[in-house]
């Protein structure tokens, strides 16, 4: 039997090397070898910015192990909620393999965050708690948002806002309040749910003038999460056009030692 540790993947080398980097922790733990594979997109790095090593995805993996007669295979999702990427391409891509191979055993664990489990916000508040010990108490009262990439799946979303309130339980009087917040958006009113973008949040009376830590609901550096990625460039343009904001950004959360425990957890459930 294979079992993967798959992300959605990226064309940011740091992913690759967080993601594999995850993986080699899991096996260590679990005592299973784990092989990091994307979904998508990481194939398409240079084997060069990889340390000579080429990314893998989902499908010719899987079909490539298929076709040697590998037929049992567990996925552990790296995803915090309930994506399309999950609960949809990857059955498709499951299910298309199964035309060719009938033996195919595939089982799917469950995703990150679970209502029940309280580490993963703990995870979250750890990173706030890191910025906040850096702060004078010239920078207070201090806000939180909690931003994610925007999802147009309103169940994604709810995972983010049932976050953000578990992270202002957990911050209590640390801080003056957490929002939870998106990245970006779809057009159109169906798409609501996203709202309020960080650009716009950060533009807000009680924001603008304030001292924020942006909390990052992201997994993995890539371009959205990365040092120089597009929250990165929303907080400086927050900035430049409010001269008394100043934001801070958490680490994003692949290095935390809890998230191990957490894939401990989820690959038993299967």
């Amino acid at each position: 039997m294979k079992t993967l540790l798959v992300d959605n993947g990226s064309l940011e080398p740091a992913a690759t090397f967080a993601l594999r980097e995850l993986a080699t922790k899991l096996s260590s733990m679990v005592g299973l070898s784990i092989e990091p594979i994307s979904l998508l997109h990481s194939h398409k790095i240079a084997s060069a910015k990889l340390a000579g090593v080429a990314a893998k995805i989902v499908e010719p993996y899987l079909r490539e192990q298929l076709e040697a007669g590998e037929t049992e295979f567990v996925i552990l999702p790296l995803f915090i909620g309930p994506s399309r990427a999950i609960t949809e391409y990857l059955p498709e891509v499951i299910e298309t393999l199964r035309a060719d191979f009938p033996a195919l055993n595939l089982k799917i664990a469950p995703t990150l965050y679970q209502d029940e489990d309280l580490r993963f916000v703990s995870m979250l508040a750890d990173r706030v708690r890191d910025q906040l010990s850096e702060l004078t108490t010239d920078d207070h009262p201090v806000r939180v948002a909690l931003v994610d990439h925007g999802s147009p799946i309103a169940e994604v979303t709810a995972v983010r806002n049932a976050l953000a309130d578990q992270l202002n339980g957990e911050l209590g009087d640390a801080i003056k309040q957490v929002a939870p917040c998106s990245m970006e958006r779809r057009e159109g009113p169906e798409y609501d749910f996203n709202e309020p973008l960080l650009e716009s949040l950060l533009a807000q009376e009680g924001w603008r003038d304030a001292t924020v830590i942006v909390a990052q609901l992201f997994l993995v550096p890539g371009r959205h999460a990365g040092p120089t990625g597009d929250i990165a460039e929303i907080c400086a343009n927050a900035e430049q056009a409010s001269p008394n904001l100043r934001t801070i950004r958490t680490e994003v959360l692949a290095s935390h030692p809890k998230l191990i425990d957490i894939l401990v957890d989820r690959l038993a459930q299967l």
